[in-house]
């Protein structure tokens, strides 16, 4: 584990032109923070564990006392880098973004959300409790965290007594009694993020903030209202169409190094396939949303009749352009993988799938580019994260950070489009006043963040108003 300070503006500068204080913990790249930072927050200190993703964090968020390790040893060094930094003043937000690999319904070996011993398996499962840790130590107004939709569910072990819980719950039994909290589990596409992005937050807020006592009158979370969800008589949602002719950036293919590269950014690239990969999503018609499987193409005959579950040319034995294994002598075989999502073009006329680690993978879900033959590029999957072009993934002296590692930066990002807006949200809450409407309490999206936490929405408010 190590500890740097930050070097490019001192820290008194920061806190003076600042308007609230902030500590994050599992930063990432900084990008989902950036959002809040846009709001008025500066972050005095962000935790990682991985050092790329916090030098990247560190360029974002210059006044930013950067913590790198495991967050389970580190975070006393949170609590003091703060404190030696400010002293007795109050800190304001905890941003924590834990990760969400082991219970991210992408992944396969995650087990039951009901199977306590799958749960107990994984110890990032328990990643909250240093959450918990450094929010008792620092007692911040505010404390969000932000995970996908299994994090209210997903059971693990108590730490105490050993019976099933869901982290989320975990982490709001330990805080109960400083802290009313607002589950929310929303499309950030109806928030006008150009891709399906179905994220939870929970927001914490101090019992003793003035701004809590009208969200208990108004009965309103502090989140934003959506404005593009169609149900709601909100704005039509971005499509990746629009999106990417918007961009307009120069088109790429995955045939060779010169066709895969742009020179108008280091992140406008993408991988090199093979001769039968190109050609197999080269056959998907573009703009049709198909995947590779129902292609029923040859590469040397054309089209061929052909069943679902045939690999091989009835004509010529060749593999047919699906995504196919085996050779000539010993016969040819589907791959075994999602056919109802894997090697498929993504549809231009909704938003783009969520943006994942897996981005430049062709086999991934719903990752090949609607059009063109290849996955869509850092570039574009940073755009449709809504990450914007003055966030810097170098410091403009070198590139050392590989495609790869930015494409799970970018995957694990939070869109900071949303935390822009529900830090305006939170504003409001710390100074009783809000910019823009704020959603019910009964909205859908805090119903069913509230139903999977079992949380009671009458017993909530009978909570807060006798706060």
């Amino acid at each position: 584990m190590t500890k740097t300070s930050p070097s490019n503006e001192s820290l008194d500068d920061c806190v003076q032109r600042s308007l609230y204080s902030a500590v994050s913990l599992f930063s990432n790249c900084g990008a989902g923070d950036f959002g809040y930072k846009q709001s008025g927050f500066e972050f005095v200190t962000m935790a990682e564990i991985q050092k790329k993703r916090l030098r990247v964090a560190g360029l974002n968020h210059e006044s930013a006392d950067l913590i790198l390790g495991d967050l389970r040893d580190t975070w006393p060094l949170v609590v003091e880098s703060f404190k030696t930094q400010l002293g007795d003043n109050e800190l304001v937000l905890l941003s924590a973004c834990p990760p969400c690999q082991s219970i991210s319904s992408l992944n396969s070996r995650r087990g039951y959300a009901q199977d306590i011993r799958s749960g107990a398996r994984d110890r990032r499962n328990l990643l909250v409790l240093p959450i918990i840790e450094v929010a008792r130590a620092l007692k911040p107004r505010l404390v969000v965290v932000e995970n996908v939709p299994a994090f209210l569910k997903r059971k693990i072990p108590h730490p105490t007594h050993g019976s099933g819980v869901s982290a989320a719950n975990l982490l709001l039994e330990c805080l109960d009694a400083d802290y009313i909290a607002f589950p929310f589990l929303s499309d950030l596409a109806h928030y006008g993020v150009p891709q399906r992005r179905i994220r939870t937050f929970l927001t914490l807020v101090r019992r003793d903030l003035a701004g809590l006592k009208q969200l208990v009158i108004q009965r309103r979370a502090p989140y934003p209202r959506p404005s593009h969800d169609p149900d709601q008589g909100g704005r039509p949602q971005r499509s990746l169409g629009q999106y990417l002719r918007m961009l307009n950036l120069p088109s790429l293919d995955a045939r060779s190094p010169k066709s895969a590269i742009s020179e108008v950014s280091p992140l406008h690239r993408v991988p090199i396939w093979s001769q039968h990969h190109f050609d197999m999503v080269d056959a998907i018609p573009a703009r049709s949303g198909q995947s590779a499987w129902e292609n029923c193409v040859c590469s040397a005959c054309g089209t061929v009749d052909v069943q679902p579950e045939d690999a091989g040319c009835p004509n010529c034995s060749r593999p047919l352009l699906r995504p196919v294994v085996g050779n000539v002598t010993n016969g040819y075989r589907l791959v075994k993988g999602f056919r109802t999502t894997s090697y498929r073009r993504m549809d231009p006329d909704k938003p783009a799938p969520t943006v994942t680690t897996a981005s430049g993978t062709i086999g991934s879900a719903r990752t090949i580019h609607p059009t063109e033959t290849r996955v869509l590029s850092p570039l574009e999957c940073a755009h449709l994260q809504t990450i914007p072009d003055d966030f810097m993934w170098s410091n403009g002296a070198d590139w050392k950070i590989e495609p790869h590692s930015v494409r799970r930066m970018i995957g694990e990002a939070v869109p900071p489009k949303f935390t822009a807006l529900h830090g305006q949200a939170l504003v409001g809450v710390l100074e009783n006043r809000w910019p823009f409407p704020l959603i019910s309490m009964y909205d859908s999206r805090c119903i069913t963040a509230r139903s999977r936490l079992d949380i009671d929405a009458s017993a909530l408010e009978s909570s807060k108003i006798d706060c």
